[in-house]
């Protein structure tokens, strides 16, 4: 079975000029971030890259604990893009993930150690991770906890 996903785009004039996009539920501007020379209007595919593998591994990480069976109580994700300009050339260098679980008061030491081996294994699992893996470097930094009292 394959799925079809479809982007409209419009842009309004040269490089520093800026644009919109449609996808689905996502409707929003772009242009060429501040960083890197642009007007900052809106979101830039490198932001855009990085949400979409930050939303990918996070929800396929749940999906690998709510199968383990894991009591979370609480998950979040802090990831940072990094982009190297040298020679006028762009380049994706590395995407690091930073989940952070918290487990609930149950949680037995071997649900921690379930919980960090899934943490590194939804990397690979992801489409989009995937999908830049061998072009960007992938880094998973987890920090699990368990609900104190």
């Amino acid at each position: 079975m394959k799925h079809s996903f479809m982007l409209k785009a419009g842009w309004n004039g040269g490089r520093n000029s800026d644009g919109q996009i449609e996808a689905g539920n996502l409707r929003t501007q772009i242009s060429i971030p501040k960083e890197m020379g642009g007007p900052g209007v809106g979101t830039n595919p490198d932001e855009m890259l990085l949400g979409a593998a930050a939303t990918c591994y996070l929800i396929t990480l749940a999906a690998m604990m709510e199968r383990s069976h894991l009591p979370v109580h609480e998950l979040s994700l802090e990831s940072e893009g990094i982009v190297d300009v040298t020679d006028n050339i762009f380049t994706y260098v590395s995407i690091k993930h930073k989940p952070h679980i918290v487990l609930g008061r149950e949680a037995t030491a071997k649900d921690v150690e379930t919980a960090d081996r899934l943490a590194h294994k939804a990397e690979g699992s992801c489409m989009i991770s995937r999908a830049v893996s061998g072009n960007v470097a992938l880094v998973t930094e987890p920090k699990i906890e368990t609900v104190r009292e």
